[in-house]
């Protein structure tokens, strides 16, 4: 049996993307157990370490953790199967980025930051394999509206819509005051 070049990138892809999707199972999944009596710290915020803060926000909410880890399950299935694994990658970007950043801002230990910048450097590998089909789907995206309209038309849809925005911001500040 002879490999081409496309069944070696193929290869290759679902190799990087089974180690992004095992990584977002397991993490996932311990979430539902991970933040147990974090936030039971007996300490003032002042004394905690960044690490020990973050740690106690998401075991103040139970749910809160569980969805989390609920979202990085849903992103390792859009990656584990191929015809979502553009999407995947996508959704757990958004959820790594996050990750990344609250890794470096709250001093968290640098294993768990250079496994989280791994997984995101495999994704954008993955995109990059894809990336024909990543270009297609922007331009696409981008060039959704395409024809032309009269001037005059445009204008009245835009005043049309900022008269509408104007009434929802006053509904939004009348649904949201406190009483």
């Amino acid at each position: 049996m002879k490999f081409d070049r496309k069944d070696k990138i193929e290869i290759f892809e679902n190799a990087i993307s089974w180690i992004v999707v095992f990584a977002m199972f397991i993490y996932g999944g311990a979430k539902i157990l991970q933040f147990d009596g974090a936030s039971e710290i007996n300490k003032t915020v002042s004394e905690m370490t960044g690490m020990e803060l973050m740690w106690a926000f998401y075991g103040y909410s139970k749910s809160y953790a569980i969805t989390l880890g609920l979202f990085e399950i849903i992103g390792g299935t859009l990656i584990l199967i191929k015809r979502t694994r553009i999407i995947g990658c996508l959704f757990v970007s958004a959820i790594l980025v996050n990750v990344i950043l609250q890794d470096i801002y709250f001093e968290v230990h640098s294993g768990a930051l250079k496994a989280a910048i791994l997984y995101q450097l495999l994704i954008l590998v993955i995109l990059w394999l894809n990336k024909d089909k990543v270009m297609r789907s922007a331009k696409a995206l981008i060039n959704s509206n395409k024809y032309q309209q009269p001037k005059y038309k445009f204008i009245i849809k835009f005043v049309i819509a900022f008269i509408c925005f104007v009434i929802l911001r006053i509904a939004e500040y009348y649904i949201t005051i406190k009483s």
